[in-house]
């Protein structure tokens, strides 16, 4: 029997990866390993910019896997990170008329989500030509029936049942550029997968992904990220900077050629005290590794500050941890520094190798290391997706479909543009309305549904197509409009009851339509916008009972330009300090008290003064010495900072910088010369164990001792 060899190359900015593999069953065996660096900058930011040069290194490469396994044809390869397109989109449908959702259904609304980010992507702004993308790829966020999370729609009942995923696209420029180095050498594209998805699938499982998590492959050209939270994938992303910029930073600072500025990066991993360089003007260089980390600091701190707000935008908070894959992942002080930008413990930021793969054997020592994450992940998703392109009809539309695993008719209708919600009639003019921020969809009945044929016989979404398959699309009729007043979609709560400086009070309702008071029996239209709401914050509470919740402005001139205090009362919520914000329930008790005026310190900042003073040792005993002296007047007469501070005073504030002397040491420690006896012929000052004078300056730290002979 013919052996089932798998071919990957992972082809990178600094270098070219190939594997050879041997599927059994589920398991893939590596069998070889071969890696080969671009000679020049054949490719920038991931993108191939010398289709030759990078064709020669992968010949090279394939060549020498094939002395080891035999002749290799087909290869799966990863598209770039920064060509990737992600959107987000949801869709919803009418539970109620359905009965029991089948997987028919939910296939239904998972296409529909799916049309609307091409919808999205076809009229936004998120790339210059919508045209030359495709939907190579999609995962869904989560389900949900009636607001509720679900896992699955298969079997349920409801009202609304409704679905979010991230659409993937991608240029056809990408697949372009790979093809064309691939062909060149006489191979054959496989498959194709996308780096940040062959990255997180060897690293954070299915069982991971409950975690929100944030993978980062910190390459040479580009830092691709990927986002787990709640079970799925729910974002990928893309810095377009990484371990060049390090490098370029070091060619910078010591006058190096490129690739021998590679090379100093890589050598700070080793624990040698010095590294020897020559920079262009043929000079030897002698650099202590702790100088040359100090100057690439400012880059590894910009990358991880472009890495931690990808990481923002996507997340839209910190995430609970962050995994470092790819070369770049070692670059001295990247961890700390990716920690540092999102706040979060240097812990939570950690560089993970593949030690283990599930369903992977024999992983070579030289990939269990960061950077193999990526081409473990190609070899491991290698017979999961497959390119090619297929030609098909769809009522009467001629088309030449884009492919990345077995086509299904329902492939074929997102090619065609088809909406799948016609397929169903569409119901009679929806409202959306939105009801305390948050969006609601009322449909009408359900239309009567339409059909698929293939080839003259009956088919469903998941049907798998061939080559020259003649589809037709029959549309269904459309439903009637839903008609719905504001009690019937809301639930109007009943009063808030709450005590407000010893007062009680009943607060209603806010209920407003597009901003206007409205009875709950208002016929509600699209788009409008319902609030029916009680206030919740203390913030609202208060403003509802007529009490300003603003602060106090104090005016004051200090040194002639004028200035204003601010000053908030105090809240106390059921005996306790409160803030404006905290949460406000029935029959809670609200005080709201006036707080005294401010002090001259308070005023002028300097009631919490650091670093004012200068500590020093005197025989044996610490003595602080202030190194600031304020003047005030307030009014034209002396003040303590101390004073209450009334408002609109005219004040007069200087502070003046002491530099302490030893005779301020004696003072401050009160030093009596009368203690040393009469028999002390000669006093001699010492400050940290040598001779000073009186005059002799000190500073924080020092120690000072009076000795008699």
């Amino acid at each position: 029997m013919d052996r089932k060899l798998i071919f990957a190359l992972d082809i990178g900015t600094r270098s070219v990866v190939g594997l050879a593999g041997e599927k059994t069953g589920n398991t893939i065996k590596v069998l070889a390993m071969e890696r080969q660096e671009h000679s020049t900058r054949a490719m920038l930011d991931g993108q191939i910019h010398d289709v030759p040069e990078v064709a020669q290194v992968l010949s090279a490469v394939t060549t020498r896997l094939q002395e080891t396994v035999g002749p290799l044809k087909k290869v799966s390869v990863a598209a770039a990170g920064r060509a990737l397109c992600t959107l987000r989109a949801e869709a919803e449908i009418d539970a109620a008329s359905r009965g029991m959702l089948t997987a028919d259904d939910e296939r239904s609304l998972e296409l529909a989500a799916i049309q609307t980010a091409q919808h999205r992507l076809a009229t936004g702004k998120e790339v210059d030509d919508p045209t030359n993308y495709y939907c190579v790829g999609h995962s869904i966020v989560r389900f949900t029936l009636d607001g509720n999370p679900i896992k699955s729609l298969i079997g349920q009942r409801g009202k609304i049942a409704a679905l979010e995923v991230i659409a993937t696209f991608l240029p056809r420029q990408v697949i372009d550029s790979l093809q064309s180095a691939i062909e060149s050498v006489g191979l054959e594209m496989g498959t194709l997968t996308l780096e940040p998805i062959a990255a997180i699938n060897v690293l954070i499982p299915p069982t991971m992904r409950h975690l929100n998590l944030a993978l980062v492959d910190v390459g040479a050209g580009t830092s691709d990220v990927a986002i787990t939270k709640d079970g799925s994938v729910i974002g990928f992303g893309m810095v377009p900077c990484a371990g060049d910029e390090i490098t370029e930073a070091l060619s910078q600072a010591y006058l190096l050629d490129f690739n021998v500025a590679e090379i100093l990066k890589r050598n700070l991993i080793g624990k040698q005290p010095k590294i020897a360089v020559s920079d262009v003007l043929g000079q030897t260089q002698q650099i202590d590794c702790s100088e040359i980390i100090g100057q690439i600091q400012p880059a590894v701190n910009e990358l991880a500050q472009a890495i931690a707000t990808q990481i923002i935008t996507l997340n839209a908070e910190a995430p609970q941890a962050v995994l470092l894959v790819g070369g770049g992942s070692l670059t001295p002080g990247l961890p700390e520094a990716v920690a540092n930008a999102l706040n979060i413990p240097s812990t939570r930021v950690a560089i993970r190798q593949p030690d283990a793969v599930s369903g992977l054997e024999e992983i070579p020592p030289e990939l269990c290391a960061p950077d193999g994450v990526t081409p473990l992940g190609i070899l491991k998703l290698a017979s999961s997706q497959s390119l090619n392109f297929m030609n098909v009809t769809v009522n009467n539309q001629h088309l030449h479909l884009f492919n990345l695993g077995k086509l299904t008719v329902a492939d074929a209708l997102l090619t065609a543009g088809i909406e799948i919600r016609s397929l169903h009639g569409r119901p009679g003019m929806g409202i959306t309305v939105t009801v305390n921020g948050q969006k609601k969809f009322l449909p009408g009945s359900m239309g009567q549904s339409g059909c698929i044929t293939v080839n003259d016989e009956a088919a469903t979404f998941n049907d798998l197509l061939t080559e020259g398959d003649i589809i037709v699309i029959k549309k269904g009729t459309d439903g009637l409009s839903p008609s719905c007043i504001l009690k019937d979609v809301v639930d109007i709560p009943t009063p808030l009851s709450v005590v407000v400086n010893g007062n009680t009070h009943s607060i209603p309702p806010t209920i407003q339509i597009d901003g206007k008071a409205a009875p709950p029996e208002t016929l509600l239209s699209d788009r409008c916008q319902v609030l029916c709401q009680l206030p919740s914050t203390l913030r609202e509470v208060l403003a509802h009972c007529g009490l300003s919740v603003e602060p106090r402005n104090h005016q004051y001139k200090v040194n002639g330009v004028k200035r204003s205090y601010r000053q908030w009362s105090d809240f106390i919520l059921n005996g306790e300090k409160a803030a404006l914000t905290d949460q406000v329930q029935e029959n809670d008790t609200i005080t709201v008290q006036n707080v005294p005026l401010p002090t001259f310190a308070d005023l002028l900042g300097t009631s919490n003064e650091e670093n004012t003073y200068c500590v020093v040792t005197f025989n044996g005993i610490q003595c602080k010495l202030p190194l600031r002296r304020h003047s005030l007047t307030v009014n034209g007469k002396p003040a303590f900072l101390t004073d209450t501070a009334t408002p609109n005073s005219v004040i007069e504030f200087t502070t003046n910088e002491i530099q302490p002397i030893i005779s301020d040491v004696l003072l401050a420690s009160r030093f009596d010369p009368r203690q040393l006896g009469k028999a002390a012929a000669k006093i001699t000052v010492l400050i940290n164990k040598k001779p000073a004078e009186y005059i002799t300056p000190v500073k924080n730290g020092d120690s000072i001792e009076i000795v008699t002979s």
